[in-house]
């Protein structure tokens, strides 16, 4: 595939990082296998954006925070229903790295999210309150950004969630299921898939 012609236009790779892939605390089926394609992704595009979650030990979205609870159990938070993770992406941990092959030094900014201790965050744009800006969407628009391709891990959550808020700020979204891989709990991956096509994302 030609190289990406994008002045504005922008890849956002999103959590590929070693607690997410097989042998992590939060490993996603196949999360590794996405590598090599990503990093074609990479070269094509002229500005290339990476998320990475970067919670601090303790973070209330750990099973271990809360008493007598379980990882992938249901809470209500202040700010709505939260699933409960193992602990995961730890701020400075081998886990919290990116995948040791993916070529993520041509990325012109990463955006660290997860890092407030109170609350949770999937999307590259808000934390979990769908409130509290990353100011991803600000760096875009200052960018002239308006064209952004999603993949990573995971489809159903962080993709997924990343994908309907910048949907939602005015980017034309397109997301690579192939590039990605979920978690799928419960049918969250059919669940997420219709969303985001109902919300008018496009697939490639």
């Amino acid at each position: 595939m030609p190289k990406q012609n994008q002045n504005n236009s922008a890849l956002i790779v999103i959590d590929i990082q070693n607690d997410f892939c097989p042998g992590g605390a939060l490993a996603v089926a196949d999360g590794d296998s996405i590598v090599a394609g990503v990093n074609q992704e990479i070269e094509r595009f002229d500005h290339v954006i990476l998320t990475q979650d970067w919670h601090p030990a303790g973070h209330s979205s750990f099973a271990s925070s809360h008493a007598d609870r379980m990882p992938y159990e249901m809470i209500t938070m202040p700010y709505g229903k939260q699933t409960l993770w193992p602990d995961h992406c730890i701020q400075g941990s081998h886990g919290a790295e990116f995948h040791e092959q993916l070529q993520w030094t041509k990325a012109e900014l990463i955006i660290r999210k997860g890092y407030r201790t109170a609350i949770d965050s999937y999307s590259a744009f808000f934390e979990n309150d769908h409130m509290t800006p990353t100011g991803l969407g600000g760096y875009l628009r200052e960018r002239g950004i308006k064209d952004i391709t999603l993949a990573g891990l995971a489809t159903d959550f962080c993709v997924a969630y990343s994908a309907l808020d910048a949907i939602a700020q005015g980017f034309k979204v397109t997301v690579l299921p192939d590039l990605s891989r979920a978690i799928d709990m419960g049918g969250s991956l059919q669940t997420m898939m219709s969303q985001m096509r109902n919300a008018g994302v496009s697939f490639r």
